[in-house]
């Protein structure tokens, strides 16, 4: 039987437009574009130039630190644009797909075979070892470490984000064989909520979490299950990319397809798209989104995915597009006073509180305030479900006193962590991108 985690703080974020159980496919787009943004602490390196043909999994471009790593090609086609930015930065390698499509065979293989060395080569050499973050510093793993375990978040509880068991529905034997796979590395710690369809998974020690909205995040059940201290080294990957990985050794092809839920107020029907990694984002969300008014796309879930655009790319480690409102045309009577029932509010500043729980909420890109200085006021701890002292690290950090930081649990968290945390803050601390800095400065002074 599973051993039940119960974690009592957290906020559920009840948004408007969940995507419905409808599964349709995006279609396929003329060029994909693969952003090495999305593989954060890599540095790429291309091994391609504009012109050359590719099967899907050639690789596109690699990391300088660590040149096995390859990072490969979504689709077979032509090499269209090396996209680059200031300083000749890589922005993204677009290419334009093919009629036909061909993949590289990379060879079926029987997990169970395999030594942790050959797993590990399977992956560098298919671009999958690139999905895998580490802690500490919440950066693409290195293939020289030796992880203590790895660590598979099984659901997500973010506002709007996809339901993984809707996702992995008919795909449990590819996330059998990946975890069979990735056991050969190190003791691989899978995290779920009852009722999950992976609860039975084997070869992995298996985690029900009961709680708010951040207990879905692999940072939260890793501190709940060993914690990371200095030296040591953990591995996470997402379910779907677990899948990924099975279908790699089941049919030899690196297929980077995945499920994702395109949802948001603003979206016309949410519902799920099958798409390829680094697919244009226009393609994906085309008729589907209101045109009334002014809107913000998001390549991820509202409160950890960035601002995207119709011209953008499918992230790598995405599992939802959202859309919501801007705002910047909003026109309030009476502003913050006004006795609302339709605002989502925390500290019961709004009537809303007394609104059912299951009631949804249309919330806009605003952040509604100016920033001020931070109160220990216990806002941060109130949501945070680890046992780290968010306020205290956050002002360590904005300090850079390295010691401290360290103390205070540092090598545990990654930005998404902090996400609810940022949303309840009513000084309007921009803590993701401070943890993100601090965990950048902590890496560039330890290596």
């Amino acid at each position: 039987m599973a051993n039940v985690i119960k974690l009592k703080k957290g906020l559920t974020i009840n948004l408007k437009g969940r995507a419905a159980q409808k599964l349709s496919a995006a279609g396929a787009s003329k060029v994909y574009g693969l952003v090495p943004d999305a593989f954060w602490g890599m540095k790429p390196k291309v091994v391609v130039k504009e012109g050359d043909v590719v099967k899907a999994g050639d690789a596109l471009f690699v990391n300088k630190l660590h040149p096995e790593m390859k990072f490969v090609s979504p689709v077979a086609g032509k090499v269209k644009l090396v996209e680059r930015g200031e300083r000749r930065k890589v922005l993204s390698v677009q290419v334009e797909a093919a009629a036909t499509q061909e993949y590289v065979d990379f060879g079926r293989k029987q997990a169970s075979s395999l030594n942790a060395a050959q797993v590990k080569q399977a992956l560098l050499d298919s671009g999958l070892f690139g999905f895998i973050i580490q802690r500490p510093y919440a950066v693409v793993a290195n293939p020289d470490d030796q992880p203590k375990a790895i660590f598979v978040s099984a659901f997500s509880d973010m506002p709007l984000a996809a339901d993984v068991n809707y996702v992995l529905k008919g795909r449990e034997q590819d996330f059998q064989t990946g975890v069979d796979a990735l056991a050969k590395i190190a003791q691989v710690y899978l995290g779920v909520q009852a009722g999950s369809i992976l609860a039975g998974t084997k070869n992995a020690t298996v985690t029900v979490f009961e709680g708010k909205c951040p207990a879905g995040n692999v940072g939260v059940q890793i501190n709940h299950v060993s914690p990371v201290n200095k030296g040591e080294v953990v591995w996470t990957l997402g379910a779907e990319e677990v899948a990924m990985v099975g279908r790699l050794f089941n049919t030899g092809k690196a297929d980077f397809t995945r499920i994702i839920a395109v949802a948001g107020s603003e979206i016309k029907e949410p519902q799920y798209k099958q798409v390829l990694i680094g697919a244009p984002i226009g393609d994906i969300v085309a008729g589907n989104v209101q045109t009334d008014k002014k809107v913000r796309l998001i390549d991820g879930n509202p409160l950890t995915g960035q601002q995207t655009y119709n011209e953008g790319f499918l992230m790598a480690h995405s599992t939802e597009v959202t859309a919501i409102p801007e705002g910047d045309d909003a026109d309030e009577l009476f502003g913050w006073i006004s006795p609302r029932l339709n605002e989502f509010s925390v500290s019961r500043s709004y009537f809303s509180w007394v609104m059912p729980k299951s009631k949804e909420y249309t919330l806009d890109a605003r952040v509604k305030g100016g920033h001020r200085h931070m109160i220990f006021s216990g806002e941060y701890d109130s949501v945070f479900p680890m046992d780290i002292y968010p306020e205290q690290l956050v002002k360590a950090i904005i300090a850079g006193d390295i010691d401290r930081m360290e103390a205070l649990g540092i090598y545990e968290v990654a930005p998404e962590d902090f996400a609810v945390a940022e949303f309840v803050d009513s000084s309007k601390v921009e803590l993701q991108r401070i943890v993100r800095e601090g965990l950048d400065m902590l890496r560039k002074e330890n290596e």
